[in-house]
């Protein structure tokens, strides 16, 4: 199919408000008979009633080829919402017609407003009780700095909810027992129906001059020339069109359908996607079905049957069965054996993909979500859009020692699936740890590395990575002396430790002079000293930021050895700093909460109370305030439950480590205190 024929549609909104109904409907209509449970089909999903993963599915419908990629609703899976936002050319919002505006329709806006996407809204369980269009409209007028147009309008209320009047035309539809009749606009609604038409018509028509002409002269005008303006606006990010159904009962569903395929955006009228090339040179890649091949991978999915599938975009170009194409992110060669399109839970083989289509390829040799794939004789890298950083974290330990190769496998390959988790082993602490989004997040990555990979782990709270650094000088000296037959050992090194800026890490100095110690002992009291620091004198954390300065010492022609001489700085270290006035260090976070306005200041009391440094606030968006503010990662471990509470669920926050800052006095003695707790416990097994 051309690419001028093809719509996708990445559908997103709050958790419930019914988008995977929605996808379920529509594939139906399609001709792809699926039922929910084949949509959301991952086991985890099924037990948690929720979607956590993004669904793909294609299907025609009308002349036209659709894809429509389901969205999770909880914001612990944001990741899989952006990389499906950033490879559609059409964002349908779904909205609950019984709450409104929620938290993740304005999160979401936000999404495709910054990677300039047309938004469509669906005001969906309009059969449900308390469900009213009119305050629905409402709602997204006063949240959204957008020009909002209900191109429908609905007929009954709530249970009585059973058709649309289409705006455009002026025709009803009645919808019963899965079919869809056209009818006349009941009479007590033809007077409300003419009024919404006459308070959108204005907006309609001011996209197109020739129709605002028209209009201001009186002279009639066609649906096809508003469904033509309709479309111009849309595409151009003008308007935002509304409508009105229940994907339960199927009311609505065939009418978005329809306009998505007569108004919605091409391929063709994407912007162009922005690259970088093998020299550093930004370029622009605009979607075309005649330059030679590049596709973005947006989404990764580890099957325990069929192993990865990876989910691909084809920005330009084409691939047949048996094609190759270059993986130029991982700087690998891969070869085409099938080409599929998704269908939910399932996959249809196809023969070829072009310019616009979503394929599933199974068994790639490297494929991580953000790759790009392109002919061999294109070298360029797609610019992904940002993700969230990985911010909470918890330690995971394998329950079966035979297990421990396996969990960085099934990590790795978990990782290479969501750009927003990430996991590292901890020599430190000798901890596997694992970060994501939020905690329902990485409750499902633990089940994921249970059900996919076999390792089960126990789970419990990672340990903050402090420091040890000095805040004074001091100079010590030790004498390694050791006599027992034959050849003994004779170190001596005199040395002054003083602190350093913070974040500029060590310094060794050799002013040795006369020869005192021999040169080729010099860097064996280096080594020993970057061996001290491994382990501080307060809590054995590493130290940092330190200036170590060898002035004197001396040597004996036979017993002197490399081991001497570390040992003697080893020693002398200890001895110097707990003389130059030891501290603990602590990371320092850069916090950014988005909050609604009403809650700023209830925020910033919050963080203020956790040791937190308020850098200012500012707004974000409609009723959205920004408040940034610097803080320590120690304090940052249940924030997440507490700014929901705060925001009622409405509130969010992203955070990346700045610097490591000195730990206040009373809270340097806990942590001492819990340390050596720590490390005795470790002794004893």
């Amino acid at each position: 199919m051309l690419a001028k024929d093809k719509r996708t549609v990445v559908l997103v909104g709050h958790n419930g408000s019914g988008k995977s109904t929605f996808m379920v409907s529509a594939l139906n209509l399609g001709g792809i008979p699926v039922t929910k449970k084949e949509i959301d089909f991952d086991p985890i999903e099924n037990q948690r009633g929720a979607s956590i993963n993004s669904h793909v599915g294609t299907f025609e419908f009308e002349g036209k080829q659709i894809t429509l990629i389901d969205t999770p609703g909880f914001s612990d899976f944001i990741g899989e919402v952006i990389g499906s936002v950033f490879v559609s050319e059409n964002v349908l919002s779904v909205v609950n017609a019984t709450a409104g505006v929620e938290i993740q329709t304005e999160r979401t806006w936000s999404l495709a407003n910054e990677m300039e996407k047309p938004i469509l809204v669906f005001v969906n369980q309009m059969d449900k009780e308390r469900a009213n269009f009119d305050d629905t409209l409402e709602s997204l007028r006063e949240r959204f700095e957008a020009k909002i147009i209900p191109i429908v309008y609905p007929i009954g209320k709530e249970a009585d909810f059973r058709g649309i009047v289409d705006l455009i035309t002026g025709k009803a539809y009645l919808y019963e027992n899965g079919k869809t009749k056209e009818s006349d606009v009941p009479a007590d609604l033809k007077e409300r129906v003419e009024e919404v038409k006459m308070s959108i018509m204005e907006d309609i028509v001011s996209l197109d001059e020739t129709l605002m002409d028209k209009y201001f002269a009186e002279e009639p005008i066609t649906p096809e020339e508003l469904l033509s303006a309709l479309r111009r606006g849309l595409v151009e990010r003008q308007i935002v069109p509304v409508i009105a159904g229940s994907s339960e009962k199927n009311i609505g569903v065939d009418f978005l359908l329809r306009t998505i395929a007569n108004i919605g955006a091409s391929p063709l009228d994407a912007k162009p996607y922005k690259a970088k090339l093998d020299t550093g040179d930004e370029v622009e890649v605009p979607p075309s079905e005649t330059d030679p091949f590049v596709g973005y991978t947006f989404k990764a999915v580890v099957d325990p049957f069929v192993g990865k599938l990876s989910f691909i975009k084809i920005i330009s170009g084409s691939l047949k069965q048996g094609d190759g194409f270059s993986n130029v992110s991982k700087g690998t060669q891969e070869k085409i054996g099938h080409l599929y399109f998704a269908k939910g839970k399932d996959t249809y083989e196809v023969e070829e993909v072009s310019c616009g289509d979503i394929v599933v390829l199974p068994k790639l040799k490297e494929s991580a979500v953000k790759d790009t794939v392109t002919h061999k004789d294109r070298r360029l890298t797609i610019i992904s859009p940002e993700y969230p950083e990985p911010m909470i974290s918890k330690s995971v330990t394998p329950k079966s020692k035979s297990d421990i190769d396996k969990i960085s496998t099934g990590l790795s390959r978990l990782a290479d699936s969501d750009p927003t988790f990430a996991w590292e082993f901890d020599p430190e602490t000798a901890e596997t740890v694992i970060s994501g989004v939020g905690g329902m997040h990485l409750d499902v990555m633990v089940e994921r590395l249970k059900n996919t990979f076999g390792v089960d782990v126990e789970v419990g709270k990672p340990k903050i990575a402090y420091r040890e650094t000095v805040m004074g000088k001091a100079v010590s000296e030790h004498k390694h002396k050791k006599q027992s037959g034959g050849h003994g050992q004779y170190g001596h090194v005199k040395i002054e430790i003083e602190p350093t800026e913070r974040g500029s890490g060590f310094e060794f100095v050799d002013k040795i002079v006369g020869g005192v110690i021999p040169r080729n002992f010099i860097p064996s009291v280096e080594k020993g000293i970057r061996e001290a620091m491994k382990k501080g004198v307060l809590a054995a954390f590493p130290v940092v930021d330190v200036r170590v300065t060898l002035f004197d010492g001396s040597y004996h022609e036979v017993d002197s050895s490399d081991i001497s001489f570390q040992i003697a700085a080893i020693q002398a270290f200890k001895k110097g700093m707990k003389e130059a006035k030891p501290v603990l260090l602590e990371p320092i976070m850069r916090v950014e909460v988005y909050t609604p306005d009403e809650n700023a200041g209830d925020v910033m009391g919050d963080i203020s109370s956790r040791r937190g440094r308020p850098m200012g606030m500012e707004p974000a968006g409609k009723g959205i305030t920004v408040v940034r503010a610097e803080v320590p990662l120690a304090e940052m471990l249940d924030f997440q439950g507490r700014l929901s509470s705060i925001t009622s669920g409405r509130g969010y926050f992203t955070m990346r480590f700045i610097r490591y800052d000195m730990v206040p006095p009373t809270a340097q003695e806990k942590i001492i205190a819990e340390r050596k707790k720590y490390l005795e416990e470790q002794a004893e097994e």
